[in-house]
């Protein structure tokens, strides 16, 4: 099982990310996959899940509104788009195979919001 992430970077206050995660060494279309984040000194923080089938996802509150979950099931792929980033999204994003952040992760891509 490998899952890697990227797009992850620097951006201001009110900009956007899409995040990409590849996956591979399994069959992604039969597994829900999920996004969390872990910020310097916190635990980890559940983020978006979707279903195998891409069908209706489910967010937090802290990014609900703002971030959008979605997967590509021919590439093998699972997406974040973030939106409106605030200066309390920094943190360490990671996929996740499996629902609510309960899974195997990838080794993350680091997101910063800074002016």
């Amino acid at each position: 099982v490998q899952l890697v992430e990227s797009g992850g970077g620097l951006v201001q206050p009110g900009g956007s990310l899409r995040l990409s995660c590849a996956a591979s060494g399994f069959t992604f279309n039969m597994y829900g996959m999920s996004w969390v984040r872990q910020a310097p000194g916190k635990g980890l923080e559940w983020l978006s899940d979707i279903s195998r089938a891409g069908g209706v996802p489910y967010y937090s509150d802290s990014v609900k509104g703002r971030f959008t979950i979605s997967r590509d099931n021919a590439k093998n792929t699972l997406y974040l788009q973030m939106n409106n980033l605030k200066p309390e999204d920094p943190a360490l994003y990671y996929c996740v195979r499996g629902l609510r952040g309960v899974g195997v992760r990838g080794q993350g891509t680091q997101v910063t919001v800074s002016q």
